[in-house]
């Protein structure tokens, strides 16, 4: 059997659909927004992770990051690839992006009251995301932010007395920006320190919301092709990533759903 999401808590939802190593529990934008606002008033933690098919390819190895997706609160369907996938096996899922969900995150955070935390990414990108966010969003209140240093072990003291900084805030949101694995180990690891905040991993993000890295055009984004758009920008960084996970997407399509490990599922 796979681990139950976040075994402390009983409001945590029902896995809509597994996919290989990876699950998916949360099926709109709406609900995960409104589950994260009430857990972040009530002073829940919690992680949000958004499932990809470059996360479904590194969950075969990485036993560590099996055991912080094992134990997410939130897991959303990110990339048509896997939406398509859940659906498949008939699960009622949207595409929910970590890219997407920030500003109405915020947006809902600034209406309930609720601070964030900006933690990743460089300190320009992440002090410019800051200031456009405060700019287009009322009433929206950055409690912190801060740049891990390079060689960052997010498992590691540093790690335990950033996530220390983080609850002392007072945020009850924090937006994780390390990439994949890194962050949603962080995320894991600070919530199984005592505290309240909500980590939610989101990847490329910041990087989107500053204006230093161009999102893809509505286009490719409503076809479900905006890997396309992010190769072309980044062929030498992406291109073996999108080939692994290429080839899991044809493996799933041509030989059916992957069965978990150590018969769980």
């Amino acid at each position: 059997m796979m681990a139950s999401p976040d075994s402390s808590r009983t409001d945590v939802p029902k896995d809509l659909v597994r996919i290989g190593e990876g699950r998916v529990n949360i099926g709109t934008q709406a609900d995960l927004i409104d589950r994260i606002i009430a857990d972040a008033k009530a002073g829940r933690g919690g992680t949000v992770f958004t499932l990809n098919l470059d996360h479904l390819v590194k969950l075969r190895s990485d036993a560590g990051f099996r055991t912080a997706y094992d134990a997410a609160t939130y897991v959303s369907a990110d990339g048509s690839p896997v939406v398509k996938i859940a659906r498949r096996q008939g699960a009622p899922v949207d595409l929910v992006t970590g890219a997407d969900l920030v500003v109405p995150l915020c947006r809902a955070a600034a209406a309930a009251g609720v601070s964030i935390h900006l933690f990743g990414t460089s300190d320009a990108i992440r002090d410019e995301a800051a200031a456009k966010l405060v700019a287009d969003i009322p009433g929206l209140v950055i409690a912190g932010s801060e740049s891990p240093p390079r060689g960052f072990d997010p498992e590691g003291e540093a790690a335990k007395a950033a996530a220390g900084r983080i609850e002392a805030s007072g945020a009850g949101i924090c937006f994780v920006a390390l990439g994949a694995p890194k962050q949603e180990l962080f995320a894991h690891a600070a919530t199984r320190q005592p505290g309240g905040v909500t980590y939610v991993c989101i990847g490329a993000a910041l990087d989107f919301i500053s204006g230093r890295s161009k999102r893809a055009p509505v286009l490719f984004r409503r076809t479900g092709t905006e890997w396309v758009w992010r190769f072309i920008q980044e062929p030498r960084r992406l291109g073996m990533r999108y080939a692994r996970s290429m080839a899991y997407y044809l493996g799933y399509l041509i030989k059916g759903p992957e069965k978990p490990r150590d018969g769980r599922g």
